[in-house]
């Protein structure tokens, strides 16, 4: 479920299949019909998410995208073991940013801005 955070940060607390695929697929198809100006910073809490299939790396690829074209940072967090091996084993442990935990990530989110002045 997607929490407003901030005007500016948008927090999901996922959870397994079948809501994971809903709620990815919310969150892209909620950033595609926003003005790129007003695309949120995004904040993936996968502490409950065991498994990820391939449409599921595909929804996170086109969320990275969508916030990555309007400027925007896209943090996942809490990472269970399970999940951390697969992003290993497909290399995107290099392409997605990660944080412990949601705390962690939400405030390095608002660092990153304070320091670009935003």
């Amino acid at each position: 479920m997607a929490i407003e955070w901030s005007d500016d940060i948008v927090l999901s607390e996922l959870s397994e299949e079948p809501a994971l695929s809903e709620e990815l697929n919310a969150i892209a198809d909620r950033i595609a019909a926003t003005d790129a100006d007003r695309v949120p910073h995004v904040v993936l809490n996968l502490g409950r998410v065991s498994y990820l299939n391939s449409s599921n790396l595909a929804q996170l690829l086109r969320i990275r995208k969508l916030i990555a074209a309007a400027g925007r940072t896209l943090k996942l967090c809490a990472v269970t073991d399970e999940v951390w091996s697969v992003m290993t084993v497909t290399g995107l442990d290099k392409v997605f940013r990660f944080a412990p935990d949601p705390m962690t990530a939400l405030a390095g989110i608002q660092l990153e801005d304070e320091a670009r002045g935003e």
